[in-house]
Formats: C-alpha cells, sequence, structure tokens
C-alpha cells in the first residue's frame, strides 16, 4: 500500500505561517495527483490545493490562492504546503493525500484512494 504521513501542523497567530510536508513511500504510479484536504469542525472535507505529477500543474482553492503554495520535492519524494497570512478560518485537520491519474475532474475526498493521518493547524 502506498503511505503518506503527514508532518508540520501547530498553533500560530493570524498572519503567521506554516509549512507542512507529506512523505510518501510504497509503489509509485506514472503519473499521478498528490492534493492537500482540509477538514473543519462542522465543515464538510473540502480539497485546499493539488498537483499533478504529468505537468506540475498545480490547483488551489479560492479561499487560499495567493497565500498557500503546493510543492513537491521529487529527490525527496515529498509534498508541500506553505501556508502564508493565515487567518482563523484556515484552523482545520489537514490531510495530504493521492490518486493515480490526473487531478482535473477529482476535487472530491472520495477520488483519493490513498491518505496520510491528518495534521492539525490551529490559527489565533
Amino acid at each position: 500500500d502506498v503511505q503518506l504521513v503527514e508532518s508540520g501542523g501547530g498553533s500560530v497567530q493570524a498572519g503567521g505561517s506554516l509549512t507542512l510536508s507529506c512523505t510518501a513511500s510504497g509503489p509509485t504510479y506514472r503519473t499521478y495527483c498528490m492534493a492537500w484536504f482540509r477538514q473543519a469542525p462542522g465543515k464538510e472535507r473540502e480539497l485546499v490545493a493539488a498537483y499533478y505529477t504529468g505537468s506540475g500543474t498545480t490547483n488551489y482553492a479560492d479561499s487560499v490562492k495567493g497565500r498557500f503554495t503546493i510543492s513537491k520535492d521529487n529527490a525527496e519524494n515529498s509534498l508541500f504546503l506553505q501556508m502564508n497570512s493565515l487567518k482563523p478560518e484556515d484552523t482545520a485537520m489537514y490531510y495530504c493525500a493521492a490518486r493515480s491519474g490526473g487531478c482535473a475532474s477529482y476535487a472530491l475526498a472520495a477520488d483519493y484512494y490513498y491518505w496520510g493521518q491528518g495534521t492539525q493547524v490551529t490559527v489565533s
């Protein structure tokens, strides 16, 4: 099985920054999509950002566009989410996810096959 492990969560003040990381191990695919989701209390799990290995194309939720940056380190097989200008509404459990194939048209949690355990981000 593909294993995903997130790290980097914590508590920060509004306006601060955090960088989340996700390391992947196990079988690899010819092309695949890796993504960050988040789920706040009382809300549905939502796509934050996605990275497609076939082209390097990235996608962002409107709520984080311009503040968050998704990137991948191929040498370490790790995915990152740099989070700047954090707001209290960014408070959520953040999850790393992956699926084979592309990212386009796959924005639901149910579209992703592999998940990490989550890392909590709290913005005061």
